[in-house]
């Protein structure tokens, strides 16, 4: 049987989803907890990995086992298991054919920023800052021309293991709401460190450090040396992630605290 989960996590006092030879992965709290459940040893798979201090507002996982449990168990039992900072929000059952990885089509994210002289205080390790004011609608301007499917390279962190830098980014747009920019980016695909080096270049950009096409020179160059450092990953949620209409499975979740 397998078994398809939609959780949720914050990524602080997380080393990342991915399992760690230490168990500081959100993978390992969860596998623990499935397996507490299943009453077995269970590996799950989800589909992206988030780096350390990247959070999940809708995160996407599945696991196979011949334990029979009502949907309710993976949801609330795995829950009892699970530490503070990680739930599970639903369970469904699914074929052979869905993998949460592979079957994914689309995934999105978006970047929290807090734009204001003071530092957070109450969020701090939930959202990004910068503290000289950005202009948002330069910051558009130059996320619009990254629009489309490009070799990313220049985006693209040193120890990325993807085959190929080039995916398509299908939705870049900047929005803002008193001190705070909503920073969304929808792809096929991300590359390791992809959206926080786009961060790390439209705040330059929103700042005037940088003109608008400097984005697109420098995805156009490929050359990760001359764009702008990785930006903070405390703001940055995972919050889509989409599958073909047969598996009918949700695309986000409505407990997002950003929306």
């Amino acid at each position: 049987m397998r078994i398809v989960l939609g959780l949720e996590y914050r990524g602080v006092g997380f080393c990342g989803w991915q399992s760690q030879p230490q168990g500081c992965g959100v993978q390992d709290a969860l596998e623990a907890a499935v397996s507490a459940i299943a009453g077995e040893k269970i590996g799950v798979t989800a589909a992206g990995r988030t780096d350390t201090g990247v959070h999940a507002a809708f995160q996407v996982a599945h696991f196979d086992t011949p334990t029979q449990r009502p949907l309710t168990a993976w949801v609330r039992g795995v829950n009892s298991h699970l530490p503070q900072g990680v739930a599970v929000l639903w369970a469904r059952e699914a074929g052979e054919d869905f993998h949460a990885r592979f079957a994914a089509t689309q995934r999105g994210y978006r970047y929290v920023l807090l734009n204001h002289p003071v530092r957070p205080g109450l969020n701090h390790g939930m959202i990004g800052w910068h503290h000289r004011p950005l202009d948002a609608a330069v910051m558009n301007l130059a996320a619009a021309s990254l629009i489309g499917q490009h070799d990313f390279s220049a985006f693209r962190a040193a120890e990325c293991q993807a085959r190929s830098p080039v995916k398509e980014l299908r939705l870049a747009h900047i929005e803002r709401r008193g001190d705070y920019l909503l920073c969304d980016f929808r792809a096929d695909g991300f590359l390791h460190h992809m959206v926080r080096n786009l961060m790390g270049g439209l705040v330059q950009v929103g700042a005037g450090s940088q003109p608008p096409g400097w984005m697109r020179e420098i995805l156009d160059g490929r050359d990760r040396t001359r764009a702008a450092p990785t930006f903070d990953a405390a703001g940055l949620y995972l919050t889509h992630i989409r599958y073909p209409a047969h598996f009918a499975l949700p695309e986000s979740s409505e407990r997002w605290l950003f929306a």
